[in-house]
């Protein structure tokens, strides 16, 4: 392996800097729809630049280090790692697919001088495969197609291209950026090659590594300049504190040397370069001294956050930061009041909840956090219903415990006129439910743009829908098309309020009394609906036990017990049959709870519960209303 430094660059004229081509340094980001194999591909490509030992055991998707990213199979958070082919550095940058994490895309895309855009054999343009490329064209960042999981069944991949190009067109792509090279590939087998022959597929993804040898262009840099870095993600070590990483503009850092941080919001701090990294593979690995173009982590300031500017200071000068599109749906967080409050978390007051929420913003730049009227709650607003819940899911394994409300939309007003975030809906069904679906939508206030077929037996269908239509559909689709149907969406725009929509068909089974479920009682309130909850449950009063069969709240007594008698009739002692409960994912939760209800988030619990508790005082409420 060469020294990077030790390279002799060609050497042009800009302006009255000196300008260089990093000729041995590639800076790539890799994006795309959801599940189209992102993490996937940079897995084959770390194992076979050799990375890792012949005989080290490597697990799948391995750049998805967070628990919650194993556990749910997609990127949350962008991550960088690096890989050596022949003299060139490959530095790349893996980000999310979810539309909902578009903020961890955006600022992964600063980093980058071209793009890798994949896109499904078979699925082909989905939403999120416009926002990600329309922010990659509007950077003038180089991108390659490559046509992802040709080897799956009923596979595409030519006509793909021609939608792939299709969309170039529509998102106003120059000539230049039209005129893209297109790779074939199977991330899952790791190969790759420019001329598809599925009765000769390649073996490995050299094809891949020459095409971005040849055809992303090397960081243009000013070397001789003073040192400016546009922070574009912060990493964390429990030993050095906060570590800022970014794409060195201008100039060298060494160790030791000192800086000026220029805040986003115009403050000027001094700091010093403590300790120096740049990544090798998926470590990071000390060094000395780094130059314009290099992809570095640097340790030893404190404050610092995603957006600032690190300079040389005698040229303090901030470099701009992308904007991130604004949240769409906001949810208060809490004090837990419940009967079971401090039960199980260790974080439970209003000053712990404060804290954990505001050091939450230093890293997730797409979230909003606002203080209310009261010190016992906090409005935060996200991209969407996912962004929030990932964030409510890390915080319960962290050790806190608190109440949420129902998500709802962020209105705007524009020119005097009350406005909705409208979002694409894209949805894969079988044919034979094409009719229910249709009419769901519709319900929601969703207006038809496409149809068109997708496979073998599928149908697509788009729609431009308000985003609180979409609040609850997603398992109600599921329902719907018994599992089978596929549903995606992004943020399209604001359009004036589209009116009134039917939030729940259904109202809800709710605990008469404090105390642990019975299987009596259980039998007696299945007739009335849905349960949530099985026997041997802690339940109190206002908890929600189950979901109403009819569009109303019931109260009933989950812990009633059968009184006993001096008689036994024939068959009265037979054991009485439960059908098992519905057991909902935080996700669900959030989908279902309604204005007057809050979900209760433990380390060990989610309760759905009333926010007033006592059945009388919620009875008065509602006569007042």
């Amino acid at each position: 392996m060469i020294k990077l430094n030790s390279i002799i660059y060609n050497v042009g004229i800009l302006g009255e800097f000196t300008v260089t081509k990093r000729e041995n340094i590639r800076n790539i980001a890799i994006i795309a729809h959801v599940d189209h194999g992102k993490t996937t591909l940079v897995d084959a490509m770390l194992r076979q630049s050799g990375i890792f030992r012949e005989n080290e055991q490597v697990a799948e998707r391995v750049m998805d280090s967070n628990d919650l990213e194993r556990e749910r199979g997609i990127t949350i958070l962008a991550k960088n790692t690096s890989l050596m082919y022949k003299d060139i550095k490959i530095n790349i940058i893996d980000t999310p697919g979810h539309a909902d994490f578009g903020g961890e895309v955006e600022r992964g895309l600063e980093m980058a001088d071209g793009v890798l855009l994949l896109v499904d054999a078979f699925e082909g343009c989905m939403p999120q495969t416009r926002f990600v490329l329309s922010k990659a064209l509007a950077l003038d960042l180089k991108p390659i197609i490559v046509v992802n999981k040709v080897d799956r069944p009923n596979a595409r991949p030519y006509e793909v291209v021609d939608e792939v190009l299709d969309l170039f067109i529509d998102l106003g792509a120059t000539e230049e950026q039209i005129d893209t090279p297109v790779i074939f590939a199977s991330g899952r087998d790791g190969w790759a090659t420019a001329e598809y022959n599925p009765e000769q597929p390649n073996t490995d993804l050299r094809d891949l590594f020459e095409l971005i040898a040849t055809a992303i262009p090397c960081p243009d840099c000013d070397d001789d300049g003073p040192f400016q870095m546009l922070v574009s993600n912060i990493d964390y070590d429990e030993y050095t504190g906060r570590i800022a990483v970014g794409k060195i503009q201008r100039g060298s850092v060494k160790t030791g040397m000192p800086l000026v941080l220029l805040k986003s919001d115009g403050k000027k701090l001094s700091g010093r370069a403590v300790k120096l990294y740049t990544f090798d593979g998926l470590k990071k690995e000390t060094v000395e001294v780094a130059s314009a173009g290099d992809m570095v982590a640097i340790s030893g300031i404190t404050d610092i956050n995603i957006g600032d500017t690190l300079c040389d200071i005698s040229a303090p000068e901030p470099l701009p930061f992308t904007k991130i599109d604004e949240p769409v749906l906001s949810m208060t967080f809490s004090v837990n009041d419940s009967p079971f409050a401090g039960r199980d978390g260790k974080f439970v007051t209003s000053r712990h909840l404060r804290d954990r929420l505001f050091r939450e913003l230093d890293s997730n730049i797409s979230l909003r956090v606002s203080e209310t009227d009261t010190t016992e709650a906090f409005v935060v607003s996200g991209r969407g219903e996912l962004h929030l819940s990932v964030l409510i899911e890390n915080m319960r394994r962290e050790g806190y415990e608190f109440q949420v409300s129902n998500p709802v939309v962020i209105y705007k007003e524009i020119d005097g006129v009350k406005c909705e975030p409208i979002e694409r809906l894209t949805v894969d069904i079988p044919e034979e439910f094409t009719g229910t679906i249709m009419d769901g939508i519709i319900a929601r206030r969703g207006e038809m743009v496409n149809m068109a077929p997708a496979a073998q037996g599928y149908t697509r269908l788009e729609f431009l829908i308000p985003s609180r239509g979409l609040i609850g559909y997603r398992s109600e689709m599921l329902t719907a098309t018994r599992g089978t149907g596929i549903i995606n969406s992004i943020l399209e725009g604001y359009e004036p309020y589209k009116g009134d929509i039917t939030a729940r068909t259904r109202g809800t089974l709710i605990a008469w009394e404090n105390g642990t479920s019975i299987t009596y009682g259980l039998f007696n309130a299945q007739e009335r609906g849905t349960l949530f909850i099985g026997a041997g449950v802690e339940v109190y009063e206002g908890m929600i036990v189950g979901e109403c069969s009819r569009l109303e709240d019931i109260t009933v007594n989950v812990c009633k017990r059968k009184h006993a008698t001096n008689t036994r009739a024939s068959g009265s002692d037979d054991a009485l049959k439960l059908v098992p409960p519905k057991d909902l994912s935080l996700e669900q939760c959030l989908d279902f709870i309604a204005d007057d209800e809050l979900l209760e988030v433990t380390p060990n619990h989610l309760r759905m519960r009333k926010r007033i508790l006592k059945t009388d005082l919620r009875a008065k409420a509602k006569a007042r209303a």
